[in-house]
């Protein structure tokens, strides 16, 4: 019966409230920021590069690692599989337009997580939706809903589906035992785990910061060399692509399973663009100006769809192997990768999934310890932290002996509340951010390194920095 509620409760968002609300408010800020996911997108690359401008706070791409640790994940290789194998190859096209447009409320919600963001005791920075919502709508009780929001779905309902997909790779195995073999993965992943979070939000960055960008590299590469060994079919596959996404009669005939639900749902899964995640990082990062973190959180959502889920769409695509709904997930993916590379291909897979997963665990924890910070205080006691670490790490070890389905449904509609909360107040405290963005061209036009100062954009509200 849960499963059944949770499942019916996962369409109904994402049919209909969730679609509007998300394609909306991408439409919305596009057209108030003049589109600027295109115009500023090699800005957003320069911002990336430059050191922090506070030893005590994280560097920009310190920021977009964590935030990109938790993008990039399962939703990246299982969810590209899952949604192209139950909503057709049009699901990759609507994916990307959640992502274009999504990157314009990612730049929003980031910059205002800057503008908004706390002075921790050792000078560094923290902050997130939960104190912009407290800061600017003077209304914790609402805050206090997104920051419980949080902790359940990043805590429990990503680290379920990443827990679960980590041991679902290796069913290609011979080994593969259904009532031994996930207990033991859960039981070694939640001790990897536990002991990669009990060293703190620097370790968790240090970690991040070298896992991500070498495993994103190294999966673009197979995935191209894949792409390209077979190169005959890639018109067929944007030809697939582009049909589907437009096959209105197929979509509204079914438009609970249509590609439309699924690319969007994946998309968002994957991206998390609006949900209000990667804001908790950008707080924590030392710039001079809000609107660099705003950059660099808008290209992290590029890097994670335009990039690494494209890759994994091109490579299932036109791998020869066909999509079926019962070869949804994992299973697909390293079928289509070992009809490539043979052997190599599955434990190529099978590897790249584990990386990607375990960087999504550690950097959804990062977001949990925040929810759980902002409705504590900052000082925690131990006791406390420390039992929070544990349950973490037991969700994760139950995570490996969930059921496919309701994992996934699970995830998707606790990520659909936090959409369903941060969406609308991102619209209602835009405008901060918005002339941000003004008084950051402004200066670049002046030949600046744009400095930013709550005065130029008549900011009102109490803040602890930029005064």
């Amino acid at each position: 019966m849960f499963a059944d509620f949770i499942n019916s409760l996962s369409d109904l968002l994402y049919s209909y409230v969730l679609i509007i609300l998300l394609l909306g408010t991408g439409i919305y800020f596009s057209v108030r920021t003049h589109f600027v996911q295109f115009r500023m997108f090699a800005e957003s690359i320069r911002v990336v590069a430059q050191p922090g401008d506070d030893k005590n706070g994280l560097s920009s791409f310190q920021a977009l690692m964590v935030s990109t640790a938790s993008r990039v994940g399962t939703g990246n290789i299982a969810g590209i599989s899952t949604a192209i194998c139950l909503g057709g190859a049009g699901a990759v096209f609507w994916m990307w337009l959640t992502a274009l447009l999504g990157s314009a409320s990612a730049f929003i919600e980031s910059t205002l997580a800057q503008i908004y963001k706390h002075r921790a005791e050792d000078g560094s920075s923290y902050g997130g939706p939960a104190y912009y919502i407290q800061a600017a709508l003077k209304k914790r009780w609402i805050g206090v809903i997104f920051a419980v929001l949080l902790i359940l779905t990043y805590m429990g309902g990503f680290n379920l589906v990443a827990s679960f997909n980590i041991a679902d790779s290796f069913r290609a195995y011979d080994f593969f035992d259904p009532k031994v073999t996930p207990v033991i993965i859960g039981i070694l992943l939640a001790l990897i785990f536990a002991v990669s979070i009990f060293g703190g939000s620097r370790q968790i960055s240090k970690i991040t910061g070298v896992l991500v960008p070498v495993m994103g590299i190294f999966y673009l590469t197979v995935s191209l060399f894949i792409v390209v060994t077979h190169y005959h079919a890639i018109p067929q596959m944007f030809s697939d692509i582009f049909s589907n996404a437009f096959d209105f009669q197929a979509i509204f005939g079914g438009f609970a399973g249509s590609c439309v639900m699924h690319g969007i749902k994946r998309g968002l899964f994957s991206n998390e663009a609006g949900v209000g995640s990667a804001p908790n990082a950008a707080a924590s990062a030392a710039v001079s100006h809000p609107v660099k973190q705003g950059l660099v959180q808008m290209l992290s959502v590029f890097i994670d769809t335009i990039l690494i889920c494209s890759a994994t769409a091109f490579m299932l695509l036109c791998s020869g192997v066909a999509p079926a709904p019962e070869l949804a997930g994992m299973s697909w993916v390293q079928a289509a990768a070992s009809g490539s590379l043979g052997r190599f291909g599955t434990l190529f897979i099978t590897v790249a999934l584990c990386l990607f997963a375990f960087t999504t665990l550690i950097g959804n924890f990062y977001y949990a310890e925040m929810g759980l910070k902002f409705l504590c205080g900052r000082q925690l006691k131990k006791s406390l932290l420390n039992g929070f670490r544990l349950a973490a790490a037991l969700i994760v070890l139950v995570g490996s002996t969930m059921e496919f389905s309701l994992v996934w449904s699970t995830a998707d509609v606790l990520m659909g509340m936090m959409a369903l909360l941060n969406l609308p107040v991102i619209i209602i405290l835009g405008g901060p951010a918005l002339r941000a963005m003004k008084d950051y061209m402004k200066q670049k036009k002046a030949g600046k390194d744009p400095v930013f100062k709550a005065e130029n954009i008549q900011l009102k509200d109490k803040t602890d920095f930029w005064r």
